[in-house]
């Protein structure tokens, strides 16, 4: 488990009421009970009059004023010491954006504002799945910090037979609609049939109301929710609780936001600032709730909550574009643990993980994954994948310089057979990997050269009779390297003047990536940490101090094409055969290969 900081920062300007802050400060509180070192930074600026008695509310949340982070602290913290920072800042400003975006990962909660989309992570609780645009990597109302579930009493116990209504919009209240909700269910109760209960809030006087309970708080409200037949309140966290409490839930909202949310999310709310109860409505209520709890997950104990989650991440996320250092100004897609971003200025699509891919790279890779995906494993596959490879050799020689014996660097080279096919074509191969099986496979049962290691970063063998390759490949590697730019810089200095570089890797124009964008990303393997196309690869190379000559498009599936390749059967259909051929004809393969040069030092761009 990572032990960097975590730094979380709330909302709590007036008009944003004290559930940002609230959640935040007991996110805190149970990251640093799991034994992360977790910090509140309360700008100097956002001011907190509006929610009343601060020392009040960190004391009921049980949270020390020390795991407060002061603005001159914050200028004082090393940037290496924050894992990442948590926004729950409802509408994030972009100038506020930019500066927490330069010194660590983001991850958003609830975020509505327009840079929504510029974060490494988001996360919505209450911000319903038809309104949450983009998609967040993550949507669970489940994930509210919420307390055991009590067991609720039924009205009648206790030879009281009144209905129990507590009206809470928490410690601000701005709109004033508890005062006015509870006045409206007073002037309705003059048979006596509700008990009712309002919680204070707002810093405004209260006249008293006939039949009306006041207090000025209930410390842990979510732990007391169940206690009671009826709560009013606006679209927030309360409202979740209630679901979870199994107490039927009427909401009445404050702004035409709030509204728009409880309609989205499936709530029964009776407008904005209106209200009315009625007994034989409280019955269609509870229906309406407990449909709502099933939904969400809250008919059950959850699974995780928000500080479980967010403790497991260890963000690897990149500023910029890790081909050309460009800005990514928008994601483009998102799913649980990933975020993917096109640089805006080479094109390459790039991965942003919560954590580190869950795959090494030894022998059960190319042995057990291996035969997952294509029937047989590696060393099964040899004599295709020679195959292949020697169609490759003749496309490097065909863009190198006459010359006698030509060396080669195959980085990635896994069990050798693309080295077998260079030294049968008359190359001096070597090749480079980081499963020591691979490597021992090589050098003992091919007798070919072959050094155990990442590249670059490992001690790289000069080749026989000159410091310079002829040529360097990486077959289906590229992809797995999370920094692209420092792989093609150390690729060019190894390369001789007019040396190829070759590798492959998956096609995002491809008919599986055309046809569903956000499918071919979600398969995408968990440590493919970029995705190329053709017309991407041209640019990113240009801009990495390359010249690509020549482009082959390969992995033709005519059975991935919609609608028509579910009725092919086998290469000898005539449907296959047709829909193959559209594939050749406009380039649909679903992976491809690309043979640059390295253009001289003054024509790199």
């Amino acid at each position: 488990m990572s032990s960097g900081q975590i730094l979380l920062v709330p909302s709590c300007e007036p008009g944003r009421g004290s559930g940002h802050l609230s959640r935040a400060l007991a996110l805190v509180r149970d990251l640093r009970a799991l034994g992360r070192e977790a910090r509140l930074f309360l700008s100097s600026k956002a001011g907190t009059a509006h929610l009343g008695d601060m020392e009040t509310l960190f004391r009921s949340l049980n949270f020390s004023p020390e795991w407060r982070i002061t603005e001159n602290e914050l200028q004082n913290i090393n940037v290496k010491d924050v894992e990442c920072i948590v926004l729950d800042r409802f509408q994030t400003p972009p100038e506020e954006f930019e500066r927490w975006k330069g010194l660590a990962p983001l991850v958003g909660i609830d975020e509505g504002g327009p840079c929504r989309d510029r974060f490494d992570f988001l996360i919505d609780i209450l911000v319903p799945r038809t309104l949450g645009k983009p998609a967040p990597n993550i949507a669970a109302p489940s994930l509210l910090q919420i307390s055991s579930n009590p067991q609720p009493k039924k009205r009648g116990e206790n030879g009281n037979a009144a209905l129990k209504v507590l009206v809470s919009f928490g410690r601000e209240d701005s709109a004033g609609l508890g005062f006015a909700s509870a006045r409206a269910l007073s002037r309705k109760n003059n048979a006596g049939g509700m008990d009712i209960t309002l919680l204070r809030g707002g810093m405004g006087k209260f006249e008293e109301l006939p039949n009306v309970r006041l207090l000025e708080n209930i410390p842990a409200l979510g732990e007391h929710l169940a206690e009671y037949d009826l709560l009013i309140t606006h679209y927030g966290i309360t409202a979740y609780e209630a679901l979870y409490a199994k107490t039927p839930v009427l909401l009445v909202s404050p702004t035409a936001y709030h509204e728009k949310l409880a309609k989205a999310a499936g709530f029964y709310s009776v407008g904005i600032g209106k209200i009315g109860v009625s007994h034989p409505f409280l019955q269609k209520l509870e229906k309406i709730c407990a449909a709502l709890a099933r939904q969400y997950g809250l008919d059950r104990e959850p699974a995780q909550n928000l500080a479980g989650l967010i403790n497991g991440f260890s963000p690897l996320a990149s500023r910029e574009c890790p081909c050309c250092g460009g800005m990514a100004w928008r994601s483009i897609a998102r799913f649980c643990e990933r975020t993917y971003c096109r640089c805006s200025r080479c094109g390459v699509i790039y991965m942003n993980r919560a954590n580190k891919p869950p795959i090494e790279y030894e022998r059960e890779y190319f042995f057990e994954f291996y035969k997952q995906q294509y029937g047989k494993t590696y060393i099964e596959d040899f004599p295709n994948l020679i195959a292949g490879g020697k169609r490759r050799i003749g496309i490097i020689n065909s863009l190198l310089p006459a010359g006698d014996r030509r060396t080669l660097l195959d980085i990635g080279c896994a069990y050798g057979p693309f080295l077998i096919a260079a030294r049968e074509e008359g190359f001096s191969p070597t090749g480079i990997d980081p499963a020591q099986d691979a490597v021992s496979y090589v050098q003992q049962n091919l007798g070919i050269p072959a050094i155990q290691g990442f590249f670059p970063g490992c001690q790289i063998p000069e080749p026989d009779n000159s410091p310079f390759y002829d040529a360097v490949t990486l077959w289906y590697v590229v992809e797995h390297f999370r920094d692209c730019a420092p792989v093609f810089a150390e690729i060019k200095k190894i390369l001789k003047p007019g040396g190829v570089l070759a590798f492959s890797t998956p096609s995002y124009s491809g008919i599986s990536g055309r046809f569903s964008p956000v499918r071919f990303l979600k398969n995408s393997p968990a440590d493919h940490w970029t995705v190329w196309s053709p017309f991407m690869v041209r640019k990113a190379l240009r801009l990495a101090g390359y010249t690509v000559k020549k482009i082959v498009i390969s992995g033709h599936h005519p059975e991935r094409f919609p609608l028509l390749g579910k009725y092919t059967n086998g290469e000898e259909c005539p449907l296959y055969k047709l829909l193959l051929a559209v594939s050749k004809l406009f380039a649909l393969g679903d992976t491809f290969e690309v043979y640059a040069a390295a253009l001289p030092r003054k024509e790199a761009k």
